[in-house]
């Protein structure tokens, strides 16, 4: 089989192949470290690569399968991990060079429950340092580049999850997700990330960045991707006090290919922001598919949107500082001037600052919650913009200048408060072939429902066939 077709292949598909012995793990990792090689040079969305601890476990996979215990679908799936979550024996940055001795002596729990479903892990992604920024960029290990145009950011802090992903250099790539860094990537990279609800995938092993609005979530090319690697890592987590103890569903039997009744509001804030004019006529139009698939579409008014950016910031400000605080009093020296300037601001953010942002946060979910009395699920876009040209400050939204952190959060931020789930799957590209994301947003728990409603809508359209160029 050709070998480049494999590692566009999904999960859903591979794992077919591999259970009837069509093809092996062996054959699948090569091709993937081949796809790597030829790639890696341009994209650089890993900081460690492990191509023969990989070939060794592809051996192992293909050694079980061959003896007739077969795991499920992502026994022999290659898999990429941000440089955050922790790795036995493997070193993990956070994307910081003055993490590049530390090897954490256990998995964290996501990175042992893919290993206990089969899937094997080809290295450690990119990500801007300590996942502190939106772009992907990093002055320690090199920025990621996005496939569809290298000049062009990957998004982050989750980019080389990004990039690795839409590129077929892993089938499965994991991110976190503080203010949207699993689901910018995954909009500017024309792929599908997935933040589930805050409790259900487990932080234990992971670097934190902000203890209550981390997420971490699956990037991948296909809905059905997303739900294969749910089913194989949520779920309670001792490790973990914040996860939920809730029995969890098979994601992957909630992808019926339909929405016929689904209730979708449109939240009319989005599109009263600045946003790309070829944006909004893609997400529009992929609204108009899905009311012509049998969902009704409504506008809907969230009025705290504009305070989504104060709330989320200055918890996330705070709890980054508290987090780092001894980091940067020791070595902050050596820490992106960026990324230290933001850690070293958290400092003084003062009590009563962060707790007003919790009164505040708690007046926001409750707004958002009243909305799903109404609704099934929450859209419009991911993204208000295109990717970005690396190390751009500011970029153009129609006939505006703004900030490029603050486009690029603006739209995901507010389900990083709320804490519910949201993914982006692609609906469209612009003038210059740069891929446009579709947020949808569900009730907490209710993935469910927003994985349906992605992979229907995924599944009536073409923009998963599309591949970069790179």
């Amino acid at each position: 089989m050709d070998a480049l077709e494999l590692c566009y292949m999904s999960a859903g598909e591979l794992s077919g192949l591999i259970r009837d012995k069509q093809v092996s793990p062996v054959e699948i990792v090569d091709a993937h470290l081949a796809r790597i090689e030829a790639t890696e040079p341009i994209l650089n969305s890993f900081i460690t690569l492990l191509p023969e601890h990989a070939r060794q476990a592809a051996s192992r996979a293909e050694a079980q399968i061959q003896a007739g215990n077969y795991r499920g679908p992502l026994h022999g799936i290659p898999v990429g991990l941000k440089d955050l979550f922790n790795t036995a024996g493997v070193r993990t940055t956070s994307g910081s060079r003055v993490m590049d001795n530390f090897v954490p002596t256990e998995d964290c729990t996501v990175a042992a429950r893919f290993q206990q479903a089969g899937a094997i892990l080809l290295g450690k992604l990119n990500m801007h340092q300590f996942a502190y920024g939106p772009t992907g960029e990093n002055f320690d290990y090199g920025h990621m580049h996005n496939p569809w145009n290298p000049e062009m950011v990957t998004g982050g802090s989750s980019g080389g999850s990004g990039s690795a992903a839409a590129a077929g250099q892993c089938t499965i790539t994991m991110g976190s997700d503080t203010g949207g860094s699993v689901r910018i990537p995954a909009a500017l990279c024309g792929i599908v990330g997935l933040k589930p609800t805050y409790g259900l995938v487990s932080r234990a092993g992971l670097t934190p960045l902000s203890w209550c609005l981390d997420h971490p979530g699956p990037m991948v090319r296909t809905v059905e991707d997303a739900a294969l690697s749910m089913n194989a890592i949520a779920g309670y987590d001792p490790k973990d006090q914040a996860t939920s103890q809730r029995a969890t569903p098979d994601y992957a039997s909630a992808l019926t290919g339909s929405v016929e009744g689904l209730r979708i509001g449109v939240v009319k804030e989005y599109f009263e922001a600045p946003v790309d004019s070829e944006v909004e006529a893609a997400v529009r139009a992929a609204l108009a598919q899905l009311v012509e698939m049998g969902a009704t579409v409504n506008e809907v008014s969230l009025p705290m949107f504009a305070d989504a950016q104060a709330i989320s910031g200055t918890i996330l400000m705070s709890e980054a500082a508290a987090y780092h605080r001894d980091l940067l009093a020791s070595n902050g020296g050596n820490l992106t001037p960026s990324v230290r300037l933001r850690l070293e601001a958290g400092l003084f953010v003062t009590a009563a600052d962060y707790l007003k942002a919790q009164q505040g946060r708690a007046r926001f979910n409750h707004e958002m919650a009243m909305l799903f009395n109404d609704v099934d699920l929450l859209a419009g876009p991911t993204e208000p913009i295109t990717a970005p040209p690396l190390l751009a400050n500011e970029v153009a939204v129609g006939d505006r200048m703004v900030g490029t952190v603050a486009a690029l959060t603006q739209f995901t931020r507010p389900y990083n408060i709320s804490g519910t789930p949201a993914i982006s799957v692609p609906c469209g590209f612009s003038g210059d072939g740069m891929p446009i994301g579709l947020q949808l947003a569900g009730r907490p728990f209710d993935e469910a429902t927003v994985l349906r409603a992605a992979h229907a809508y995924e599944q009536a359209s073409e923009w998963r066939l599309k591949r970069p160029p790179v």
